[in-house]
């Protein structure tokens, strides 16, 4: 989801690459303009041969980085969507990368996200725990996904990356249907070990990991890790009610069509409010920018009123 700090004087500044140097791909557009805008905006590309969504390297998501009360809060954005964090210690830093699976509002998706840790952070009554940075572009790592709906494969990602990811759009699942198998190639063999000894703090048993070289795979099924508080039986329930309610729409409105060009004409004349929702597609804009907001104030007026000077912000955080 987010970025890296690597400037002293502004711990959210980061190097750019831009999105048309990413290696293996090409960006190409849906055949609609006004959605192509959108979407690059939203801070995804296209892929027409899987018929896919997928994250551009240099996002707004980049901007906002991560921190577990973002996790808490998908839910009630209408994502309903599993977690799995690992962390571990590497050059002096520690790191995390996080998966993800599941269903965001329309789309069907997976994530692997790379971050640092830039300090912890304690809002009281509200969160407590590490704000994170995505990483910068030296320590992007090479990243490979394949992701399963009960068995079947619904696309597969590889690229270096930051945050790899993929969205399936009108798609519906359950995340208990979904499998990543994952693979992940450490700068070196320290980093393997050190990332090989968090997965397995994180619940991953010797035999369900495989090592070559310095690339780490396995499979993201059942998470190990404690799940968003939010994420209860009866908050599933409710919002994958209208997440399928959703997608059941978008296949009977764009099923005679055959480019997505077409269905997504069609949406937009006979379903514009869920047009609206593929433009957000994936991570909504304004409500993770907003989130992201209010985490900084109220850093700063910790900071401020303790005097604990452990992170300074830029006004170009959340600039769109």
């Amino acid at each position: 989801m987010y970025f890296q700090s690597i400037n002293s004087k502004h711990p959210f500044a980061y190097a750019t690459i831009p999105s048309g140097s990413q290696p293996g791909l090409s960006a190409q557009g849906m055949g609609n303009d006004e959605l192509d805008e959108a979407v690059e905006i939203a801070g995804y590309l296209y892929d027409p041969t899987q018929d896919i969504f997928y994250s551009s390297m240099d996002p707004w998501q980049r901007h906002i980085g991560y921190c577990r009360l973002y996790d808490d809060a998908a839910a009630i954005m209408g994502m309903i969507v599993d977690c799995e964090p690992i962390r571990f210690e590497y050059g002096g830093k520690k790191w995390l990368v996080e998966l993800w699976k599941g269903q965001y509002d329309l789309v069907t998706g997976c994530e692997i996200g790379v971050y640092q840790a830039e300090f912890d952070l304690n809002i009281p009554g509200v969160f407590s725990g590490t704000f994170y940075t995505s990483v910068s572009n030296a320590n992007l790592l090479h990243m490979s996904c394949n992701l399963k709906k009960n068995g079947s494969t619904l696309f597969t990602r590889e690229e270096k990356h930051w945050w790899l990811t993929g969205f399936k759009l009108g798609e519906f699942s359950e995340p208990s249907e979904l499998k990543m198998d994952v693979g992940i190639t450490l700068h070196n063999e320290e980093m393997r070990e050190a990332f090989v000894a968090g997965l397995k703090a994180a619940g991953y048993a010797d035999d369900v990991f495989t090592v070559k070289a310095n690339t780490v795979s396995f499979t993201f099924d059942v998470p190990h890790a404690r799940q968003p508080a939010t994420r209860t039986p009866e908050t599933d329930r409710i919002i994958q009610g209208k997440n399928r309610l959703l997608c059941e729409m978008y296949q009977e409105i764009t099923g005679p069509y055959p480019t997505t060009k077409e269905k997504l004409k069609a949406i937009e004349e006979q379903a514009p409010e869920v047009y609206q929702k593929i433009i957000n597609l994936g991570k909504t804009k304004k409500p993770f920018q907003a989130l992201a907001l209010a985490v900084m104030s109220a850093t700063l007026l910790i900071v401020l009123f303790t005097g604990v000077k452990q992170a300074s912000a830029t006004s170009e955080l959340l600039q769109d």
